[in-house]
């Protein structure tokens, strides 16, 4: 457990991509495997579920430490990270524990989830009582889930494949799947990650994906695409389908759904499963899982790349409703049925076909979908146009349509790992987000290197227009994202300025700082007091030419809905 802890301080402690990956191959070289197997299932995201509750871990961080409850939470909105806030406030204590990240992870912590707050008052002061301040407040951060450390997915790649001496696409492959949480990190796994290169490796890769190739986002004026990308004719071009990206996997007589944030999600969407009779073995198919909506003319409407409307392709909104429960019961199979819209063909009778040409792979796939005659398996269509102008033209459609702009991919690219052009480049063309002026009312402060700015905020619009003899502000989004630096302190100094009331960690602020907000999407919502949810919503910039009183109303954002 120290010699992890001493990792994630010298990674948090620098923001060198070189230095980072320095440490983490001297790391790798010196643990066991099977702490080395935790390490990598952490640094490349993974998450095990919480394992004790947050409001329990307070409580006993405030009996251990001799804390009053209210200083302990100002303490906390002071430190801004609850797992640093509780190794600060405890008392500090000599590292006496030689135990290995493995041995800490499966026989102490894993255990405590579901166990009564009587026996976690017993098991965990016991063993924060045996690490340094550095490795409890590791500790803390891996009970909760709250683990983050910035490097990314492809460093911890490179840093395996330099030391194992591999190359990082095949480390990349080796590792998808890895941070699933039906995956239990071990010994074994880890050997397989560093092993030299065998032959029969692919042919022993059950349902494990590929990494996915990733697209690059195209913001230049239309213009310009002739000179930049070259004719229209050279790319292939489909919608940005609004949805989960995912791999439809068939081998060895099953079937597997992978999401991109590489999450086995097979039992989220059984109507998929039919697709286990009418794929041969050794298929794998890219493609946008969708909410469908089957018109009674039929699917094909849906499709036709001219439509000014798309009956059958759902609102994300519908879709993240059914994501976002528990369980699945027919009632919401039957209001939100999904498909998957396949754009490309991976692998095919067997063989691996990334290092086929793009326009091969699609014209395989085709017959593959056809072949298949499964009404949850569509192709995704590709589009034509005269030059650049007519596709730009076509994708002024996109919000009717209900997608996101499109996607342009070269005709001779192969399919490539995570976001990179050495295999070619797909192009991801998006239309401008949506944007309303809103009002800041509530700030919190952040977290991290944010702690001590109000830096996340809460927006409003009227409820009623210009004229409307009595209106009042109401919330409908939150953002923390699109500030400068410099614009965030300023922003801070004024939030601090006009606070007129606290609720714990938020402040309510007298209305006086108008921003545009950009989002992805926007839907009915009945769990806001709005009635609108936004999607990915941020700051696009500081209206400091408006007054408060110009701020857009709810009568704006009802007529995006549209």
């Amino acid at each position: 457990m120290k010699a992890f802890a001493e990792l994630y301080a010298d990674l948090d402690a620098t923001t060198s991509s070189n230095a980072k990956l320095a440490a983490m191959q001297h790391y790798f070289a010196q643990a066991a495997p099977e702490d080395a197997a935790w390490a990598v299932y952490f640094l490349s995201g993974g998450r095990p579920r919480q394992l004790v509750p947050v409001r329990v871990l307070r409580e006993l961080a405030v009996a251990f430490s001799g804390l009053s409850p209210w200083l302990f939470e100002e303490s906390y909105q002071a430190v801004g990270d609850l797992a640093e806030t509780i190794s600060l406030v405890l008392p500090e204590a000599p590292h006496i524990s030689a135990d290995g990240l493995a041995n800490w992870i499966e026989e102490k912590l894993l255990p405590l989830r579901g166990e009564t707050p009587a026996i976690l008052a017993e098991k965990l002061p016991a063993l924060w009582s045996q690490l340094d301040r550095q490795s409890l407040m590791l500790c803390i951060k891996l009970i909760t889930g709250s683990f983050r450390v910035g490097v990314s997915k492809l460093l911890v790649t490179r840093a395996l494949a330099n030391m194992a001496g591999l190359d990082s696409k095949r480390v990349a492959q080796r590792l998808v799947g890895y941070t699933d949480l039906s995956n239990r990190p071990s010994a074994a796994s880890y050997r397989k990650l560093i092993a030299a290169e065998s032959v029969n490796e692919h042919s022993q890769r059950g349902g494990q994906p590929y990494p996915f190739f990733l697209a690059h986002a195209l913001s230049q004026p239309v213009e310009q695409f002739e000179a930049l990308l070259g004719p229209a004719s050279q790319w292939q071009v489909e919608w940005k389908w609004d949805g989960i990206r995912a791999q439809v996997v068939k081998r060895d007589g099953q079937l597997w759904i992978w999401s991109r944030g590489e999450e086995l999600v097979t039992e989220r969407f059984p109507e998929l499963e039919s697709l286990i009779h009418c794929l041969p073995d050794g298929t794998v198919i890219d493609g946008e899982i969708v909410a469908w909506k089957s018109e009674p003319s039929g699917t094909e409407d849906a499709f036709d790349p001219h439509a000014q409307t798309s009956p059958a392709v759902q609102p994300f909104a519908l879709l993240q409703q059914r994501i976002g429960r528990k369980t699945l019961g027919k009632k919401i199979l039957d209001e939100v049925p999904v498909v998957v819209l396949a754009y490309d063909l991976l692998e095919w009778a067997g063989e691996d076909w990334r290092n086929q040409p793009q326009a091969t792979r699609r014209t395989q796939l085709e017959q593959v979908v056809a072949r298949c005659n499964n009404p949850v398996l569509l192709t995704s269509p590709v589009l034509t146009g005269e030059d650049w102008f007519d596709l730009a033209r076509q994708r002024e459609a996109s919000r009717s349509l209900g997608v996101e702009g499109m996607m342009l991919k070269a005709k001779e690219a192969l399919y490539g790992v995570g976001r990179t052009k050495d295999m070619g480049v797909w192009w991801k063309w998006k239309v401008d987000p949506f944007s309303v002026d809103a009002v800041l009312i509530y700030a919190q402060r952040g977290h991290g290197r944010r702690a001590s700015l109000y830096s996340d905020y809460t927006f409003a619009v009227w409820d009623g227009p210009p004229d409307a003899s009595e209106r009042t502000l109401v919330p409908f989004a939150k953002a923390y994202s699109g500030l400068t630096d410099e614009e965030m302190r300023q922003v801070d100094s004024i939030v601090r300025k006009t606070t007129v009331e606290k609720f714990g960690p938020v402040s309510s602020v007298k209305p006086s700082l108008v921003f545009e907000l950009g989002f992805e999407g926007i839907a009915l919502s009945k769990r806001h007091k709005s009635g609108i949810a936004v999607r990915f919503p941020r700051m696009l910039r500081w209206r400091q030419d408006k007054s408060v009183e110009e701020a857009d109303n709810l009568a704006t954002l009802q007529n995006l809905l549209g």
